[in-house]
């Protein structure tokens, strides 16, 4: 770690500096470092082929066994001893705590460069829009740019733009502003009165614990927040803990059994440190109860958990809770000491790994789908990764969500922790299983709530801070079922014990989806047809709008 204030040594003309972060968990650190030792070994490659060194400003740690920043201190001093207006490269081939190298990048004054490798495995594309969104949340002009091999025209092209420009320009002509005298006459009608009726009965988000894992995009200003009517209430994950202690047994229990009658399938082992145990799982129905209770007891309408340092060392994951807390049907849980059945009728929005734009978009949706008659279960999912898919559907599922289309698209693969509502799997509980989680990330395990999207429209979205302000980003997809031996494919590419959507995106292709997003979470809420889908996403907006958000429909014409 550096002491002081040290000389720092201009780089070469030739030279470009390379830094990347890490996770906070150090077994999570071991088990990434190979993937992003061969990401450096081919984009060394690719900068040699410019006639430019690219050379590492951090070590490999012999004792670590990694070559990652691991916390924002050693950002910091790791920043220390880089040239200001060195051309520097951030690159990523795993997932990664952007507030290690936030600090040192709000203030470099060279150009600056996001890399990730198209793979799922870690994954390095959500790290890399993570941290995109918090530079764009910050102000901090960079460029951006993603490969499978370092080798494509696509990737090549956009080097040798950043190696001789400073930036990199991508088409986002998808993107559109809103204009609201466009939007039907009922659908603007709805979502201006559910705006009015937000503002005059405000909601409370209930926060345990801000800024998960370093995102520093996930948190919203109260300043910007409140005009919209939507306030925090800030609660600990401590209090979880302590609640989950006065949930009886036999009350766990019954949640479980209620799962089980359902028919979710739970992989139970006996070896707790890599095997889903009983004991795992009670624990978790006991975080579902707590939960429920605390939000009854602050009013609240939405709750995020962060299930980070701290909790992950108190408590198995909270994923199997939050699946259920976001599903319409769900397990009944009764007021303490009382009857009364607390949120009744309804899911309990949860916004994992507690991103609070996630949550004032779960919020608005739930308001819209259920003032529409919809099914108000949604969920934010990472995007994760994604390849070109030409061949059949199954079930004769094709990209309207029925006849026997053939596929010939990009199919995205979003997936989250298991915090998926059941609503949105094929065959629903029934279908759903419960597998561990893994050790790296998750020490004291617990299950996750894992199924296959279901066939059907969505609209998805993202709520994002830029230049101050509140934005979202809105768009219509299509959830298509892939064959079994594809989606099992697809599965081994990613994390297999949990959830995943196929998903191909109206009008957005998937450099323009990697260019534009300010976020590695989208959310998803389905409609029951595609002219529904449009009504939906068309009240929402106007909602979003009427409530001072500055819209942008992505890949939608007005």
């Amino acid at each position: 770690m550096a002491s002081g204030k040290q000389e720092i040594a201009k780089t070469a003309a030739n030279e470009v500096l390379l830094v990347t972060s890490g996770d906070l968990r150090q077994s999570a650190n071991r088990v990434c470092w190979p993937a992003q030792r061969d990401m450096e070994e081919k984009l060394t490659a690719a900068f040699a082929q410019k006639g430019y060194k690219l050379v590492r400003a951090h070590p490999y740690n012999q004792a670590e066994k990694h070559g990652f920043i691991w916390s924002q201190r050693m950002g910091m001093d790791v920043f220390e001893r880089i040239h200001p207006r060195a051309k520097l490269v951030f690159a990523t081939a795993a997932w990664q705590y952007s507030h290690h190298v936030l600090p040192g990048l709000r203030n470099h004054q060279g150009p600056i460069l996001t890399v990730a490798n198209w793979s799922g495995q870690w994954p390095g594309l959500v790290g890399l829009l993570n941290l995109n969104g918090s530079l764009i949340k910050a102000g901090k002009h960079f460029s951006s740019i993603w490969s499978k091999d370092f080798a494509d025209p696509y990737f090549t092209k956009a080097l040798d733009q950043w190696l001789h420009k400073g930036t990199i320009t991508h088409d986002l002509s998808h993107v559109h502003a809103l204009n609201r005298s466009k939007l039907p006459a009922a659908s603007a009608k709805l979502g201006a009165q559910l705006a009015a009726n937000l503002r005059a009965r405000r909601a409370i988000m209930g926060v345990f614990d801000e800024g998960c894992m370093g995102m520093y995009n996930a948190i919203i200003d109260d300043e910007l927040m409140n005009p919209a009517g939507i306030f925090k209430e800030r609660l600990s994950q401590s209090a979880l803990v302590a609640r989950m202690r006065t949930v009886s047994d036999a009350e766990a229990k019954a949640v479980y059994e209620w799962l089980v009658k359902k028919g979710v399938k739970f992989a139970l082992g006996k070896d707790s440190a890599d095997e889903l145990t009983l004991d795992q799982v009670l624990e978790q129905c006991k975080m579902y109860i707590a939960a429920l209770r605390i939000a009854r007891e602050f009013g609240c309408d939405a709750i995020g958990i962060q299930y980070q340092q701290g909790l992950k060392d108190m408590a198995p994951a909270s994923d199997l809770a939050e699946g259920m807390l976001n599903n319409a049907e769900r397990p009944p849980v009764l007021a303490e000491g009382g009857k009364e059945e607390l949120y009744a009728g309804g899911p309990l929005p949860h916004f994992n790994e507690v991103d609070e734009c996630a949550g004032v978009d779960a919020l608005i949706t739930n308001k819209c789908w259920s003032a529409l008659g919809l099914d108000p279960s949604t969920t934010l999912h990472d995007v994760r990764w994604g390849e070109h898919y030409r061949g059949k559907s199954a079930n004769g599922s094709g990209k309207s969500g029925g006849g026997s289309d053939n596929i010939d698209a990009f199919v995205w693969l979003l997936q989250i922790s298991g915090a998926a509502p059941a609503n949105h799997f094929v065959g629903g509980y029934a279908s759903a299983t419960s597998e561990r989680q893994p050790a790296m990330y998750f020490p004291l395990g617990g299950g996750t709530l894992k199924g296959i999207g279901k066939p059907g429209e969505i609209v998805w979205s993202r709520v994002f801070v830029e230049g101050g302000a509140l934005h979202a980003d809105i768009g219509r997809g299509t959830v298509i079922s892939l064959p079994a031996t594809e989606t099992e494919r697809r599965w081994r590419e990613v994390t297999t014990q949990w959830p995943i959507v196929h998903t191909i995106l109206h009008g957005v292709s998937q450099n323009q989806m990697m260019a534009r997003h300010r976020a590695n979470h989208v959310n998803v809420a389905y409609a029951p047809s595609a002219a529904v889908a449009d009504k939906a996403l068309a009240t929402k907006a106007a909602m979003m709008a009427e409530l001072g958000l500055r819209v942008h429909l992505c890949g939608v014409a007005q």
